[in-house]
């Protein structure tokens, strides 16, 4: 039987044009912003000419505006989406929304579509998905979670301390996670909530300082104190929380990877450019073969990765959960493109460091994905204990 892992046609034109947008609309952006867009005229501007070129919400249905593709025609766009680290937020596309655009268009109401789902699918608004939060709480183990909403008479107060929550700054609502029933270390009990971004109770404690600076909205600390909200505002059904979550956690690293991926192959061809053109020792960079080496390893972990997001993608369109080959394609990836990255600067040098190119940007950008989304070590301890099940059921038949 033949393997044929290239996209549909349809697909492929729009990754075609994708790839042409991102080349002349965002990188010129890119580079004058140096990777990091801090204003919502850029991120407007950006969504606008996305729109126009037609490439805007890829991943959207196109009941909301979208272009309705699959996670496998997710993966030739995304990656060319993520060539840029604009590319993600000018397509609508960027963590954490789009995340919750999926999410909401399997589990929300239609009323909750009206309200919420389709301005964000719009980009007219923002969001954030507010789970983390301080140790000893909800991380790497989300049953450790500590937020807790009561009934009240009207509907539920929310009490609890969040942080880390990508895109909360100007985001018009968030999905709180909250235990509802049980106790911290359960594994159930959690509730989704929709909660206004102009929510007296949901309150910004501060920006944190990190590593990484291109995801919009940035990384927040925040309190949930007597945050009322209304029956409406149940995302889900009561105590179904977690579960729940794995419709977003699934997709949500594969989408990473894809965006990444792409950064992975920007980088090897500032990299190789740069072989290609300096000279050194007689003769040209590329002809050295430790450079050659570097070069190699870098096509080897970018295809690599490509054929492990898109088995996991095939699982995940079989309407299968795919823990374990997302969790083996998000695991080996993040760890991929770090080297991809890392190997790029070393080849450029002393270029490499400089913000004559974007690099370093790059470098500090991508070396988070190795703890964000469940750290390496955390998917590591879940795939063995999955292959260590299996053995055992099989030897149990």
């Amino acid at each position: 039987m033949a393997v044929d892992l290239a996209p549909d046609p349809d697909v492929a034109d729009v990754a075609r044009r994708t790839a042409t947008f991102i080349r002349e609309t965002v990188i010129p952006v890119e580079e004058e912003q140096h990777g990091v867009a801090r204003s919502e005229e850029v991120r407007t501007t950006l969504q606008q000419a996305a729109k126009e070129a037609g490439v805007f919400a890829p991943h959207v249905a196109r009941e909301y505006g979208g272009l309705g593709l699959d996670m496998r025609g997710r993966a030739a766009v995304f990656e060319e989406a993520g060539y840029s680290l604009l590319g993600p937020l000018a397509l609508n596309i960027a963590a954490p929304d789009e995340g919750n655009t999926h999410m909401l268009e399997a589990i929300a109401t239609d009323e909750q579509k009206a309200r919420y789902l389709r301005p964000l699918a719009a980009g007219e608004v923002r969001s954030c998905f507010a789970m983390t939060e301080p140790a000893p709480g909800a991380g790497s183990d989300p049953s450790a979670l500590t937020t807790r909403a009561t009934r009240t008479a009207d509907g539920w107060r929310i009490d609890g301390h969040k942080w880390f929550i990508t895109g909360a700054d100007g985001a018009g609502f968030a999905i709180c996670m909250a235990r509802t029933s049980g106790q911290p270390g359960e594994a159930g009990g959690a509730t989704m909530f929709l909660v206004d971004g102009d929510n007296p109770g949901m309150k910004t404690v501060r920006h944190i300082d990190t590593l990484d600076e291109s995801l919009y909205g940035g990384h927040v600390e925040l309190v949930f104190d007597d945050c009322v909200v209304g029956e409406e505002a149940i995302l889900g059904e009561v105590d179904e929380g977690f579960r729940y979550a794995q419709v977003r956690l699934g997709p949500a690293r594969m989408t990473h990877c894809m965006r990444w991926l792409g950064i992975a192959r920007r980088a090897q061809d500032i990299a190789v450019a740069r072989a290609a053109e300096r000279r050194l020792f007689g003769s040209r960079l590329g002809e050295l073969g430790m450079v050659q080496q570097m070069i190699a390893d870098n096509e080897i972990d970018i295809a690599a990765s490509r054929g492990l997001i898109l088995r996991a993608c095939w699982e995940l369109d079989q309407g299968g959960s795919a823990a374990q080959s997302t969790a083996v394609a998000k695991t080996f990836c993040a760890e991929a493109i770090w080297r991809v990255v890392d190997r790029a600067v070393q080849i450029c040098g002393a270029l490499g460091v400089s913000g004559d190119v974007l690099l370093s940007r790059y470098l500090r950008e991508v070396r988070p994905f190795r703890i964000y989304d469940g750290s390496s070590e955390t998917h590591r301890w879940a795939i063995a204990r999955r292959v260590l099940r299996r053995h055992d059921a099989e030897a149990a038949r």
